[in-house]
């Protein structure tokens, strides 16, 4: 039998409670949100895939928001299945961590790189997705938002990783 390293570390009792009435308070009075952004690049083509929302303009990176109880790993994974069919066969590399103040005061953003995938199937247009598809890194379309055209700047062209989404 394994044991978690987390639970062996849990207060109990008054300080285990009082460390949770804090934790809470500080989740009430300053929330944070966190999501994933997943630059799937396919090295054979030299593509790279993008979604469209039903529901914002432009075409980005797939992601979104990391559920409670989930790490940053399980929700791209989550969220690249949900948003382009598509599975991780490798480990994705954290690029870096963004501020994403266009959100709110309060987001942030996980970017990863993802090198190693298979897509079981192209994704078809749902009540989310409008569109999804590769593209070559010289094709991009005309509408690919400011945010994702300066992730895969900081990736393919050197540029430094901005602190802001």
């Amino acid at each position: 039998m394994t044991t978690d390293p987390e639970t062996t570390f849990r207060q109990t009792g008054w300080p285990g409670l009082r460390a949770r009435l804090f934790h809470l308070y500080f989740v009430l009075r300053r929330p944070m949100t966190l999501g994933v952004r997943g630059l799937v690049h396919d090295t054979a083509s030299n593509s790279v895939f993008l979604i469209r929302h039903t529901y914002v303009p432009g075409w980005q990176l797939p992601g979104g928001g990391v559920e409670v109880g989930e790490t940053l790993a399980e929700a791209l994974a989550r969220e690249l299945a949900e948003e382009g069919n598509i599975t991780l066969t490798g480990p994705p590399v954290l690029k870096s961590m963004h501020f994403n103040r266009r959100s709110s005061n309060r987001d942030h953003v996980g970017f990863y790189l993802i090198e190693h995938f298979s897509q079981s199937a192209p994704k078809l247009p749902d009540h989310e997705i409008a569109e999804a598809g590769f593209f070559p890194l010289d094709r991009l379309p005309k509408d690919t938002t400011p945010a994702t055209l300066r992730r895969i700047a900081e990736i393919f062209q050197g540029e430094p990783a901005s602190p802001y989404w």
